[in-house]
């Protein structure tokens, strides 16, 4: 189902989206817990962007697996993808909490720093988790091309 579109493999389109969308998220999360006026205005804006990203990142990983069919194996990196959807969840889910607890304002202001806190780990882990996921399927895509066609005296040694 998610293998090509016009001609095109999904994969780099639909990743590219999630590549945007998750880490816009996480700083989106850090920004609201260190600006706490910012959830009423901006608060929604995040938990729309933390879901397109968490929902986009299946079709990722069913894009991959249909490339994958195409060009081999990209080792670590499908292991690495097929993670990230455990590192958006939580982000999305303390998101959610947030923004509602915030804007109930009724609740006490332990729990609520205690989800800002869960928040910001939680942000602080999907971006190593996003990182290590383009590391590696940049590394799959490029790495034997570009280690090829650097001239021995460019290569840092």
């Amino acid at each position: 189902m998610f293998n090509l579109i016009n001609g095109l493999p999904v994969h780099p389109l639909v990743v590219h989206a999630v590549v945007v969308l998750l880490p816009l998220a996480i700083l989106g999360t850090i920004a609201l817990v260190v600006r706490p006026a910012w959830r009423d205005t901006h608060g929604l804006l995040l938990v729309g962007t933390a879901a397109v990203a968490t929902l986009l990142i299946p079709v990722a990983t069913s894009s991959g697996e249909a490339l994958e069919k195409h060009v081999g194996d990209p080792g670590r990196h499908a292991a690495l993808g097929d993670q990230l959807i455990w590192f958006a969840i939580p982000l999305l889910v303390l998101d959610v909490a947030l923004v509602v607890l915030h804007r109930r304002g009724t609740t006490g202001a332990a729990l609520l720093r205690s989800i800002a806190a869960l928040a910001v780990v939680a942000a602080l882990a999907a971006g190593v988790q996003v990182y290590r996921v383009g590391d590696s399927g940049a590394r799959a895509a490029w790495g034997d091309q570009v280690s090829a066609s650097v001239p021995a005296s460019d290569s840092g040694d």
